[in-house]
């Protein structure tokens, strides 16, 4: 399977993930929520360790990206569950579509990779897809208030933790295709979400037990198996995630993978509206598109 097709999995995935996580895990905290998509997720993904070679065969470079990446990646997971939680996956989701424009940054620092003309155009069209997603905010009447869709990703609190978000995996995904290069996709994923697993549960599940209990699905008053389906459901969409992107990240530029990776951003919408009801499709999934057509300019620039 190609780079493209593993990409496309991996956004719907991802965009199931987070639909499956406000529709039936919207009571958990950003904590819970944290060691469902990490903790869970590295123990289900731990049988792609088998083979992978011992750990003090990896040098110094590797663990320190490791390092880096580890308090990153936590940050930006609390930051998106209480994103997706708290406000409409149309207001929150679309602003992931920024991280392609933030990787031609830290690519080009980090791996050497460029710019184009293209990419450029593309940046222009992600910039112009937020200002339509935003339109509401404008007045016919007041010229000023156009600049206001704008202003408004800074005020909106769901918009700006995506957008934080958003620079964290820039980061991130830069830093796991270095990482990368000393240790091959399979156990890479396995091994970061093994990590990332121990220390959500280090940071948030040894201080309250009762949180690991919760993220198992326990319910005291009953309709614990249910509650163990849904998050069996979010751990095993979000895994899934994860062995597509090291898959595909491994075949191709950063910039070009996660372009494709935020077509997410559309199946996001798409549920917003048609499982929760969310109003403004016909505003916001144009601007979606608009988006991701800026995104796909960057991939193929």
């Amino acid at each position: 399977m190609d780079w493209f097709a593993l990409a496309l999995i991996c956004a719907f995935a991802l965009a199931s993930a987070d639909a499956a996580t406000k529709a039936w895990l919207s009571d958990y905290s950003a904590a819970e929520l944290t060691l469902v998509r990490f903790t869970l997720t590295g123990v289900l993904l731990t049988p792609l360790l088998l083979g992978m070679p011992p750990l003090t065969d990896l040098p110094l470079a590797f663990w320190g990206w490791i390092a880096a990446m580890l308090p990153l990646e936590l940050a930006a997971m609390l930051l998106y569950m209480t994103a997706i939680r708290d406000h409409p996956l149309s207001q929150t989701l679309p602003y992931l579509a920024f991280t392609p424009v933030l990787v031609m940054l830290t690519a080009f620092l980090v791996l050497g990779e460029r710019v184009t003309p293209t990419g450029a155009a593309g940046v222009c069209l992600t910039v112009c897809g937020t200002w339509l997603l935003n339109v509401r905010h404008a007045r016919p009447d007041d010229w000023r208030s156009w600049g206001e869709p704008l202003r408004a990703v800074f005020y909106q609190p769901g918009s700006r933790m995506m957008l934080a978000v958003a620079l964290i995996y820039a980061l991130t995904s830069t830093m796991g295709k270095a990482a990368m290069g000393y240790l091959g996709p399979h156990h890479f994923g396995a091994l970061y979400f093994a990590l990332l697993g121990l220390a959500a549960l280090a940071l948030f599940g040894l201080t309250r037990p009762v949180r690991v209990l919760r993220a198992l699905g326990h319910r005291p008053g009953g309709g614990t198996g249910r509650r163990f389906a849904a998050v069996l459901a979010v751990v095993g969409l979000n895994a899934l995630m994860v062995y597509t992107h090291f898959l595909a990240l491994q075949r191709v530029e950063v910039a070009y993978m996660i372009s494709v990776k935020r077509s997410s951003l559309l199946f996001g919408i798409l549920y917003g509206a048609l499982l929760f009801g969310e109003p403004g499709l016909r505003t916001q999934f144009p601007a979606g598109v608009l988006m991701l057509a800026g995104v796909v300019l960057i991939a193929l620039a």
